[in-house]
């Protein structure tokens, strides 16, 4: 399993909650943390030809920055692991959601452990994204970023859990929100942990 997988598995996510309406509603600037110009400001996805057109390979790429072939071996590999399905009626590609947390939360700190890097400019992620609305940080800690020469936030480097992740979230304030929260299991003490595990189920939809 590669980093990419679970970034593409929280994407399907956010996809599912788009197409039965309950995408969480943001407004624009709350969630940003780069310069907008020439960006997606709205945090919903773009989708002028139906929902299940969103799922093909071609465009799980194209909103992800994953490469259509990478796209198309991740799927298989979540598919043989069990950590997606495919819908026995439109057979697009589905995140098993509840394996999908439960391997965040038990398997992914030592699967893709974290280790903070230089002072750099980035977007912010962890305790620091708006998810968390830093309630959790202390006083005068830099902030975790991915580095991101659009960033609007100095802080240490984290590596996200796949390159193009920067890309990824500026397409979609809910995979931000997600990815941040993953972030934060990765790197955070058990009361920043158990407040992002909390978090993340409500916005995967399960319920606690």
């Amino acid at each position: 399993m590669k980093g990419q997988d679970i970034g593409l598995l929280l994407k399907l996510g956010c996809l599912r909650l788009k197409e039965s309406g309950a995408y969480p509603d943001y407004l624009p600037g709350s969630w940003e943390d780069w310069e907008l110009e020439g960006w997606n400001k709205t945090g919903k996805v773009e989708d002028s030809a139906g929902f299940y057109n969103e799922y093909t390979v071609r465009a799980l790429a194209r909103l992800t920055g994953i490469s259509k072939s990478q796209v198309n071996l991740s799927l298989q590999r979540s598919i043989e692991s069990g950590l997606a399905i495919l819908d026995r009626k439109s057979q697009v590609p589905r995140a098993n959601i509840g394996a999908l947390k439960d391997f965040i939360v038990h398997g992914l700190p030592y699967v893709f452990p974290v280790k903070l890097g230089a002072v750099t400019r980035g977007i912010s992620t962890s305790l620091a994204a708006p998810v968390l609305q830093s309630a959790l940080q202390s006083a005068g800690d830099l902030s975790p970023v991915w580095s991101d020469a659009r960033g609007s936030t100095k802080g240490q480097s984290v590596e996200p859990l796949f390159k193009s992740a920067p890309y990824a979230v500026r397409q979609d304030a809910e995979l931000y929100a997600l990815l941040a929260l993953v972030d934060a299991i990765r790197i955070g003490q058990p009361r920043e942990r158990n407040l992002a595990i909390k978090l993340l189920g409500k916005h995967l939809g399960i319920m606690q």
